[in-house]
């Protein structure tokens, strides 16, 4: 085997990781190919000898590759598929696109370039960075500081989508209940739910005639308590978490908070008492 034939099996042992980085820093299949492509050309004319770490050279050159295509794709403010000469292949599209998360492409395009490489390299492939700072030609410790900024937007991306999940759960929760509707109360709810009531809770339950213990335990046993009330729940923001009130003008009177695993209800703390009321931050939506 000629040095050209054994460099481009080496290269292809490691195609399929070059395309990856590719195309979380790029987010279009076409580009990553290209960019890929690239990297094999900038290989096959340099000295490969003279590499002592041929996985590392490669996702280097790759990365510069990709930032000098994030660079001039912020020059020109086009959309990551409109590349003259790339033909997107929409099932290998969406094939990338759901291993790392459509929601995560799109936060990532809202990044600088730097910051994209940074945050791709450190956090995604774990690359040190004094390495991705010899690509971006800044010091380690702005690289650092350039991953950092890009983690806290992607942070605050998954809050927010973490949040609106939440509050999806809690509104098909008071929904459900409100319509009687035992079946979608289930479907939200943890088989092993817990409700938690406190000792003002019992007693203004009892004084209506609806027992009401201070623990249960089970989704049927709660969807039964559940069933057909909540009607005069409001919608809440309570401590920064979904949940719901019942308030007099405007006063919250009792609170339910909602502990959520996922998409599913594992805990209901049902709060009357004035004092543990009074230390809640609640907003009623």
């Amino acid at each position: 085997m000629d040095d050209l034939a054994w460099l481009a099996k080496q290269f292809e042992d490691k195609r399929a990781h070059l395309r990856e980085v590719a195309y979380r820093m790029l987010g279009s299949t076409g580009e990553a190919e290209d960019a890929v492509q690239e990297t094999w050309l900038r290989l096959s004319r340099s000295d490969a000898a003279a590499v002592d770490n041929l996985g590392g050279w490669l996702t280097t050159v790759t990365a510069r590759v990709c930032l000098d295509v994030l660079r001039a794709r912020k020059v020109r403010q086009a959309p990551a598929h409109a590349v003259e000469g790339t033909t997107p292949d929409p099932a290998r599209e969406t094939l990338m696109a759901d291993s790392v998360g459509a929601a995560l492409l799109v936060v990532l395009e809202t990044l600088t370039p730097a910051e994209r490489v940074a945050f791709v390299l450190h956090d995604m492939f774990d690359l040190p960075f004094d390495e991705i700072g010899r690509v971006l030609d800044r010091s380690e410790a702005a690289t650092r500081q350039l991953a950092s900024r890009a983690r806290r937007r992607v942070q605050r991306r998954d809050a927010a989508a973490d949040g609106r999940a939440a509050r999806q759960v809690v509104d098909a929760f008071l929904l459900a209940s409100r319509e009687g509707d035992f079946e979608a109360l289930l479907a939200v709810l943890d088989p092993a739910v817990v409700v938690r009531a406190d000792e003002l809770a019992v007693r203004t339950a009892a004084a209506n005639k609806f027992p009401l213990e201070r623990e249960l335990h089970g989704a049927d046993a709660v969807a039964g308590v559940f069933n057909g009330r909540a009607r005069g729940a409001l919608r809440a923001m309570i401590d920064g978490e979904p949940g719901a009130v019942w308030a007099v003008h405007g006063t919250t009177r009792s609170a339910f908070v909602f502990t959520l695993a996922g998409d599913k209800i594992v805990a209901i703390d049902l709060v009357m008492e004035p004092d543990t009321l009074g230390e809640m931050d609640v907003a009623i939506l």
